[in-house]
């Protein structure tokens, strides 16, 4: 089979990648499909068949997050905190939503940290790859960013009404 190296691959060249393309997708298919048609599948393969299932292994996956990741332990601890504070301070409904967005926002990096980084194990095993180094780190550091803004949210909207309390038990 010859290389194409010109800018624009042949008609003929592009409906041999077409034909081959459709083989492999038409077989991947029909692999998936007799996988999911097996009375006894694993887990990670059955398909949600309806809401409360979807809702179900959503669940799991969060389970799993905070049994495992030391991180989204303490990431859930610091937004339910900052979320308390914001009710006991009695802040605006507009600050308490964004206090809880930017809280969302860090729980589901994490999350989406956590299952980056299962992939990339599940691929790579045991083996070092500098570029899965550097999508765990990339991933890691979205949750870092995430979590100094929404940090930094938290000091500009609780401060203040924080010192005012402060100040108050103090005179």
């Amino acid at each position: 089979m010859s290389t194409n190296i010109s800018s624009k691959p042949s008609s003929e060249s592009n409906m041999n990648n077409t034909k081959v393309h459709e083989r492999k997708t038409l077989n991947i298919s029909a692999d998936i499909k007799n996988v999911l048609e097996q009375s006894e599948r694993k887990q990670s393969l059955q398909v949600a068949t309806n809401l409360g299932a979807s809702f179900n292994y959503a669940w799991q996956g969060f389970s799993y997050a905070f049994r495992t990741q030391r991180n989204f332990r303490i990431h859930t601890l610091i937004g339910t905190l900052a979320l308390g504070l914001s009710l006991y301070l009695q802040i605006p409904a507009g600050d308490l939503a964004t206090i809880t967005l930017t809280s969302g926002a860090v729980l589901a990096m994490e999350l989406i940290n956590t299952a980056l980084e299962s992939v990339v194990d599940l691929t790579l095993g045991q083996t070092y790859d500098p570029l899965a180094k550097i999508a765990k780190d990339c991933a890691a550091a979205a949750v870092l960013v995430s979590a100094m803004v929404a940090l930094g949210v938290a000091v500009i909207l609780l401060l203040p009404p924080l010192l005012i309390v402060i100040k108050g038990l103090y005179l």
